[in-house]
């Protein structure tokens, strides 16, 4: 079974304001992100913030150790339910496509993207190992993670991303 975990930790400074509850669309971007995950998972998470909406959890060991924080608690969380792997993805990401979900929730392997390794599925078992990496002093980035447990970069286009309120209208646009 695959949790999904929407990673919502994050302060959105480049935004300005709560990027999560941003309008694209007419909806939050976090609504759309949850929903995406749920077309390829079992059940999904919001990770790093408290929604009434949502059910959720914070990040582990602490907050504000970036996507990683989210990542870790997930895997717990997984491994305690009865998961197998989680699937990850940003609240900022709201164009995810189905396919690129389904291709990433095939894989049996730890798989990521290349261009955009917050967005990967990750074997549940592997928590204890991020919780020493955490400890360590490896870096705090997903690339960092991916490569100490040889996870498979996928070389697949990633959804455009929202940074700044302009890419709120650049992303219906061409890019």
């Amino acid at each position: 079974m695959i949790l999904g975990a929407v990673l919502a930790g994050g302060r959105s400074t480049r935004f300005g304001s709560d990027k999560a509850e941003a309008i694209w669309r007419g909806r939050p971007l976090l609504d759309h992100v949850v929903d995406r995950l749920g077309s390829a998972s079992s059940k999904v998470l919001v990770v790093g913030r408290d929604h009434a909406d949502y059910e959720t959890i914070s990040d582990r060991p602490a907050p504000n150790l970036g996507p990683l924080g989210g990542l870790n608690a997930a895997l717990h969380f997984a491994l305690a339910n009865g998961f197998d792997r989680v699937l990850s993805a940003p609240c900022d990401a709201p164009s995810l496509s189905e396919e690129l979900l389904v291709k990433l929730a095939a894989a049996r392997n730890n798989v990521y993207l290349a261009d955009m390794p917050v967005i990967g599925c990750w074997k549940a078992d592997t928590a204890s190992l991020l919780d020493a990496h955490l400890r360590g002093r490896q870096g705090r980035s997903m690339r960092s993670w991916a490569e100490r447990i040889d996870a498979v970069a996928l070389d697949l286009p990633a959804p455009f991303n929202i940074n700044r309120p302009v890419d709120l209208g650049v992303l219906d646009g061409p890019r």
